[in-house]
């Protein structure tokens, strides 16, 4: 098993992103918003308070000039040395110096520059600024001689403090670079930004684990809401180890409502044909539609029904649903769908449903395995019946219920273009108004229940047409199909070539070798030769020969004979 960590599932190409993953995205965004504003505004409080700051140290620092230039001034009266006193002031106020550009110069009313003080003693300051110089003029010309300043140099802008010397007879200013104070800020900035993503990416982690624990369940319901939709399948979601949350509620709520909606669809698929159920799980409308298709029909009915209600009464609904419950699944197991089912009777249809095999072959397969499954009941049956009678003979009562429960079908396979398709009442503004139901229109169905009523009268268990011998014998050579008779069934003008799938999977070759002999006996029958016909058919030891022996009694062919034989009755 892989040790790698998925994060995100896949619905096709649609990458399915964790709620979890996104509150935890949202939540460090938001966090790290708040932290970088909040470190921001307090900066940007703090620059004013640390300007006020500076101004106040500034202010001390060019009081302490102040009283230096005065003294100094004494100094160079007597002395006469002007450099010297302006050095003393200038290595003064080097020691107040904190910044990198810090600064300290005596500037004349007209702007020049008496003496000139940095901290890093490269400084060149030709003329000062005129407007900044103005400004502090017109102050003094005001009663103003001392106050806060900004001016512009080569090196950028000054902010700071003056006061007007009067023995010197220049303005004293001490100043600091206003870049010097933003360079400490975003440094101090960059230091607090870096320990709030360090800090906020080891509480992410943290975060990611307790989320991603506690969102545990959370996952485990979206896979399996991803596997339903896979499989296109409601299933319940596992809530056993969830906890007792909103989420799971949800996940219960769900889960109630999925096993409401799996009943509505088990009701629903065993009232509608497959491929409408397939159709409705792909998600595509189901209206009032329909088209011609080539499908095959298989029609298989229940003989003696009459009798066998008359005796079991309302347990004929009983012994129906065994053995519907043994047809219904050799129709669907080979691609067929159930189109109706009425009372004893159950019309199967074929080529809707894709498979490997053809429509008419699956038809065939079907027909057989569901002679089989009559078959098999009624072995049941007699074992039954063998064990009772160990012990006693059955009353008249019980003979007849067991007469009327050996269930035995005919089935006939007819195949051509059919109407295929939804009809009903589609109510779209009042669903509940609506009625539709699959149906399967054409002559093809008709000749199916037909053939199935050969069956009775030639003693066979399969009757099928040309069109399903020639697809299937096109397909495979499974079955040998015994031409059996060529009939004109009522209300049709045209003969129609029956024939029984003989099924060489289970051959018996003495029966092979019979019906190889009835087809020689058929072929003079449909010569008009009825006197070899009726020796032929009467060395052989098949039910089927019993209706060409009562039909040809001891007469000859009608002068008139195509070898066709009128069905009087459908």
């Amino acid at each position: 098993m892989s040790g790698k960590v998925k994060i995100f599932s896949r619905v096709g190409k649609t990458r399915i992103i964790p709620i979890g993953l996104k509150m935890l995205l949202i939540f460090i965004i938001l966090i790290l918003l708040s932290n970088f504003i909040t470190n921001f505004i307090s900066l940007q409080l703090t620059q004013r308070q640390i300007i006020d700051l500076n101004n106040t140290i500034m202010v001390s620092q060019l009081k302490e000039l102040y009283t230096t230039s005065s003294n100094q001034f004494q100094i160079y009266s007597y002395s006469g040395n002007r450099d010297e006193s302006i050095d003393t002031m200038c290595k003064v106020a080097r020691t107040g110096f904190a910044n990198p550009n810090s600064l300290a110069l005596g500037v004349t009313d007209d702007g020049g520059i008496e003496f000139l003080a940095d901290a890093n003693e490269l400084a060149v300051i030709p003329q000062f600024d005129a407007a900044a110089l103005k400004l502090i003029n017109d102050n003094r010309q005001n009663g103003v001689e001392e106050g806060s300043i900004s001016f512009a140099s080569p090196y950028g802008d000054y902010f700071g403090v003056y006061k007007y010397q009067k023995d010197w007879g220049y303005y004293i200013i001490r100043a600091e670079l206003r870049s010097d104070l933003k360079e400490a800020n975003y440094r101090i900035y960059g230091i607090i930004s870096a320990l709030i993503i360090i800090f906020t990416f080891l509480f992410v982690a943290a975060g990611y684990i307790t989320i991603r624990r506690e969102f545990r369940p959370l996952r485990s319901f979206t896979d399996d809401l991803i596997e339903m939709q896979k499989k296109k399948q409601l299933a319940l979601i596992d809530i056993s180890k969830a906890p007792n949350d909103d989420v799971t509620y949800m996940a219960a709520s769900f889960n109630s409502l999925s096993m409401q909606v799996n009943n509505l669809l088990d009701t629903f698929q065993k009232f509608v044909s497959k491929d409408i159920v397939a159709k409705a799980y792909a998600g595509r409308d189901v209206g009032l539609e329909g088209k011609q298709r080539d499908l095959a029909m298989l029609f298989s009915d229940v003989k003696s029904f009459t009798y066998r209600t008359e005796t079991l009464g309302n347990d004929i609904i009983e012994v129906l649903n065994v053995h519907y419950n043994r047809v219904i699944h050799n129709v669907h197991e080979n691609s067929g769908i159930v189109g109706s089912i009425i009372g004893d009777a159950i019309l199967a249809i074929y080529g809707t449903m894709e498979s490997k095999r053809s429509k008419a072959y699956n038809a065939v397969i079907s027909a057989w395995n569901i002679t089989r499954a009559t078959a098999e009941l009624r072995q049941e049956m007699q074992a039954r019946r063998e064990e009772i009678e160990k012990t006693r003979k059955l009353t008249e009562s019980e003979e007849r219920v067991f007469q009327a429960v050996m269930v035995d079908v005919g089935v006939g396979i007819d195949g051509g273009k059919v109407f295929y398709g939804t009809i009903g009442r589609n109510d779209f503004e009042d669903p509940r108004q609506s009625h539709m139901t699959n149906t399967v229109i054409g002559d093809t169905v008709n000749s199916a229940s037909r053939l199935e009523g050969l069956t009775r009268i030639y003693h066979i268990p399969v009757v099928v047409s040309e069109s399903i011998k020639d697809e299937v014998s096109a397909e495979t050579a499974r079955y040998k199909f015994i031409e059996i008779d060529t009939v004109q069934v009522k209300g049709k003008t045209k003969g129609k070539k029956i024939y029984f799938p003989f099924d060489t999977n289970e051959m018996d070759q003495g029966l092979l070798e019979q019906y190889a002999k009835f087809e020689e006996g058929l072929k003079a029958y449909y010569d008009g030769d009825w006197k070899t016909a009726r020796k032929i058919f009467k060395g052989l030891e098949l039910d089927v020969t019993q209706v060409f022996l009562e039909r040809m009694g001891t007469k000859g062919a009608p002068a008139d004979w195509s070898g066709i034989w009128a069905m009087t009755t459908k």
